[in-house]
């Protein structure tokens, strides 16, 4: 066969071959690893932190939380947000000190309480996952074959969790060189932990040689103490029940002394392998693969403990199947592989190719997901239907509202005359038109400033803002004509101050720029001019934006609150007046100060979830409807999609850990992206027709020429 012809035919053979390929052509991952329990997610960022003494946002936490487990959790299923334990065999043995050291009666009053003692006892049995940490002799030295790329060659090992585990956890939080961000408000509670950490520092400076594991161990902390292999307290200062939320985040999981031991080894910090990058923890997975400009890849931990999918829950979560896995051992995947998706466009071509189990929406992709009845319900469009895919919402526990700095001599004060201007600007501020668009309906007006699923939420009639909204079977926004009478009696009848005769103009402090951020202005100052007063818009920097904040310059101003735990004191913290940012560098932006509001926070703060705390918060909440130091907004919702192979997705807001509940249909998949993403052929034939129809003339052509030659 000659040359031409042979090329020929090697074109046209791996053209049929290619036909002949099972798998989709646009399949992104690898065919081995499509075929099992695995979950495939996506990151848009580098996640900078995986220590968890440092690590603080959602990006970090969806890989960290499936890899250190703290003492306690969020149960999945129940609601409002309960916690259980996890590591921690049981919930703590909580006891009170007075200022002598004198034990108190649990009845005692939380002015008397001097120390709050928290004894905690761990589950027996936990091991570490296999790491190279726990190989102690690879402390000194490394295999000199080993060539640097993969921790998990190296030979691995583990050993059982004890408490001095957790107590090494809490030493790092208090550690300078660790630089958590939780240092400061934990050396306000915990005994002893600022005394410790100037002690760190001071060895640090004096004896610089000393490896972070040597320092630690040196120096004890006076408020916590180790009862037993399985046991140890920590002493607070007062009363704060809260206190437990914090010990069911990841700072305080426990850390292992050998993990930073052996990330203190010179070769391995010339390689920048630390516990920032690879993490040492006994949860459900374990991080194989670190690449943050392609993968992550998580691994499920053999060493894992027994830990099952709940058996209770909800009535709607009975009803959506969430209990089908009730009783089994988790995680139910065996891999979790997180691909680097900048951009949401490919994110969400993916999705829909069925190569990404879940996604978010993003608003580009909005109107092809999602649509809104006549009544305001929300539904998936025919598309989405037509895929099977499942639509999940949750009202988040957050908030965002428009502040009006308390210290302000028009808006701010505590007159009549000032609540009433502050009330009728809260009326004619259309927080659901906000809502339709600039929100894409994701969100729900707020009536007071505890979203749902807190406790001290109340819902319905009895939990509407009077000031703003009317009951009429549903809650109805006040008229404009209300506003505007509300607006006379505090003197700028039609937007005109009686005192002076002069147009009232208001300010209102941004940080936003660009197009979308100028639509948002702009209807804010339609809001206004529904009462004819006259807003501008004092756009800054951040930096600008933040010192105005901070020395109370700024007069109006929009600002946001994610819980860090879902309890009440959370969020009504940020209207409590020891907390004014100009004042005392608090969280309290508005700078709002009223005595009986702070007196009944002071009651509030240092109690149990009871009746007698709910009537409480329903008079400090009613204290704030009243005098109106936030214009209340809106409380975002949360939407997703997931694939109808991806089971047991719950929109747990207050859990991080929910990946090892997470089960996957391998089969199903398969059928879907089967089906999703069919190789079309057609064009290939065609490409190769025309391609032959010019072939063979100019083969002929080459054939006469060659005969000629040879004649």
């Amino acid at each position: 066969m000659n040359k031409p012809i042979k090329r020929i035919s090697t074109v046209i053979v791996s053209l049929i071959l290619l036909a002949c390929t099972d798998g989709a052509l646009n399949n992104p991952y690898v065919q081995k690893e499509d075929n099992g329990k695995v979950i495939y997610t996506v990151f848009s960022e580098r996640p900078k932190h995986l220590d968890p003494a440092k690590a603080y946002s959602s990006n970090e936490y969806a890989i960290i939380a499936q890899v250190y487990e703290p003492l306690f959790q969020y149960h999945y299923l129940k609601r409002p947000y309960q916690l259980e334990p996890l590591l921690a065999q049981s919930m703590p043995r909580v006891r009170y000190f007075d200022a002598q050291n004198k034990p108190l009666d649990e009845t005692a009053l939380a002015t008397d309480i001097a120390y709050s003692e928290y004894l905690l006892t761990i589950r027996k049995g936990v091991k570490f996952q296999p790491h190279p940490s726990f190989n102690l002799v690879l402390h000194k030295t490394l295999p000199e074959d080993w060539a640097g790329d993969d921790l998990y060659r190296l030979p691995l090992a583990t050993r059982v969790l004890t408490s001095d585990d957790f107590i090494y956890q809490i030493k790092r939080l208090a550690d300078p060189a660790t630089q958590s961000p939780i240092a400061g408000l934990m050396g306000g509670y915990i005994i002893g932990f600022n005394d410790f950490s100037k002690k760190q520092k001071a060895l640090q400076t004096q004896f610089p040689q000393l490896r972070k594991a040597q320092r630690l161990q040196a120096e004890s902390m006076m408020g916590v103490r180790k009862i037993n292999e399985q046991q140890f307290i920590i002493r607070i200062k007062g009363k704060y029940p809260q206190f437990i939320n914090w010990l069911a985040m990841p700072f305080f999981s426990p850390m292992a002394w050998e993990a930073d031991e052996f990330y203190s080894h010179q070769i391995l910090l010339k390689k920048n392998m630390s516990l920032d990058w690879f993490p040492v923890g006994t949860g459900p997975y374990f991080l194989k693969e670190n690449n943050p400009n392609r993968r992550m890849v998580l691994l499920k931990n053999p060493n894992f403990h027994d830990d099952f999918y709940p058996s209770q829950g909800t009535a709607e979560s009975l009803s959506a199947g969430l209990l089908a896995d009730a009783g089994k051992q988790l995680p139910l995947t065996d891999k979790v592989i997180f691909s680097l998706e900048k951009e949401s466009i490919p994110y969400w071509n993916k999705f829909l190719q069925g190569y990404y189990d879940s996604s978010g929406i993003s608003s580009d992709s909005f109107d092809q997901a999602v649509v809104f009845s006549a009544i305001g319900g929300v539904g998936l469009t025919d598309n989405m239907r037509a895929r099977d895919i499942g639509l999940q919402t949750a009202v988040t526990t957050s908030t965002h509202y428009l502040g009006f700095n308390m210290l302000d001599d028009v808006v701010g004060g505590y007159t009549q005359k000032n609540k009433k201007l502050r009330q009728a600007i809260s009326i004619v501020m259309d927080y659901e038109e906000y809502i339709s668009i600039f929100q894409n309906g994701r969100g729900v007006p707020s009536q007071s400033i505890i979203p749902p699923g807190i406790f001290g939420h109340v819902g319905g009639q009895q939990g509407v803002n009077p000031v703003v909204y009317e009951w009429r079977g549903k809650a109805v926004r006040r008229t404009v004509s209300q506003a505007k009478e509300l607006l006379t009696a505090a003197g700028y009848e039609n937007g005109i101050d009686s005192a002076t005769g002069k147009p009232l103009v208001l300010y209102f402090d941004s940080m936003d720029s660009g197009p979308d951020s100028k639509a948002r202005l702009n209807w804010l100052r339609k809001q206004f001019d529904k009462l004819n007063i006259q807003l501008v818009i004092r756009g800054t920097d951040y930096n600008r934006f933040q010192e105005k904040m901070r020395n109370g310059n700024a007069q109006m101003f929009m600002w946001a609150w994610n819980a860090d735990y879902p309890d009440p004191e959370n969020f009504l913290f940020l209207l409590y007046g020891k907390n004014a940012k100009a004042v005392h560098g608090g969280e309290n932006a508005a700078n709002y100060q009223n005595a009986e509001f702070d007196a009944l926070f002071e009651q509030m703060s240092t109690m149990d979830n009871t009746p007698q705390r709910q009537a409480i918060i329903d008079k400090m909440i009613n204290i704030t409807q009243q005098d109106a130091a936030w214009l209340w907004g809106f409380h975002p919702k949360a939407f997703s999609l997931h694939h109808a192979w991806y089971k047991n997705g719950n929109p747990n807001l207050m859990a991080n850990n929910k990946t090892k509940y997470i089960n996957i249909d391998p089969v199903l998949r398969a059928n879907y992206q089967a089906k999703w993403n069919k190789p079309v052929y057609w064009p290939l034939a065609i490409v190769l027709l025309v391609f032959l129809c010019l072939l063979i003339p100019a083969y002929l052509i080459y054939r006469r020429i060659e005969r000629s030659t040879a004649l």
